[in-house]
């Protein structure tokens, strides 16, 4: 069960598209995967869809010498059939992807931009990485960590925003599965990690991480390549 959701304010702000390509990705596929989010964007583009296309409504409902205009009653109608519909294509061979013999679904947003995932690479450690090119500053990549795997102790110099495509991990504040958004700052610290199984997210982040503990501290000036793009 999905527990950990994006904040309302985001929702909107995907909706009327007014976040990064690489937010937009991350936070299109939590929708994917997350009925919850699913119910409340479309409650919410509904209400911008209805406060915004009142003007557009007025006018079509007014006749012309060219037009005969159509009625208030047919122009919701017509809106009720658009956000009604939630046919979805079924899944395809390339919404697929392999790594170290596990085979992982991709969520549609996500597959859509199946092309733009690059090559996977060993990190450090239990730690593989694939990135995905968005077009922008910041880096977003497809992060696999095996069994037993650890990010050190880090905070954030702007913000990362991950969420759980497969699998578990767990941080100091909890558990997290599939569907899993979390959205941290530089005001939280923390350290990845998994236990017995492994896990499979996709992260974006707008600037460095910084590591706060131990001789990870030693990684801060390499820090901007540890999630290069």
């Amino acid at each position: 069960m999905i527990k950990s959701h994006p904040s309302e304010e985001l929702l909107v702000n995907y909706a009327a598209g007014d976040l990064t390509s690489a937010m937009t990705l991350v936070l299109g596929t939590h929708i994917d995967m997350c009925p919850t989010c699913q119910q409340t964007l479309c409650e919410i583009e509904e209400d911008l869809c209805r406060k915004h296309l009142d003007t557009v409504v007025e006018t079509l409902t007014v006749p012309t010498d060219h037009y005969e205009g159509m009625s208030k009653a047919r122009c919701d109608k017509m809106l009720e059939q658009i956000f009604s519909s939630q046919a979805k294509p079924p899944v395809r061979a390339e919404e697929l992807i392999c790594l170290e013999g596990r085979r992982f679904v991709l969520p549609r947003t996500l597959a859509h931009n199946r092309g733009r995932i690059g090559e996977w690479t060993h990190m450090v450690g239990k730690l593989w990485r694939a990135p995905i090119k968005v077009g922008e500053k910041g880096q977003t990549n497809l992060i696999y960590m095996a069994p037993g795997a650890q990010v050190p102790e880090h905070t954030h110099k702007g913000q990362e925003a991950t969420l759980v495509l497969d699998g578990v991990f767990n941080d100091e504040q909890g558990s997290y599965q599939d569907g899993d958004f979390i959205l941290l700052d530089a005001e939280r610290k923390h350290s990845p990690h998994t236990k017995d199984e492994d896990c499979l997210t996709l992260a974006t982040l707008n600037a460095p991480l910084y590591f706060t503990s131990g001789v990870s501290r030693l990684l801060n000036p390499f820090s901007s390549l540890f999630f290069r793009g």
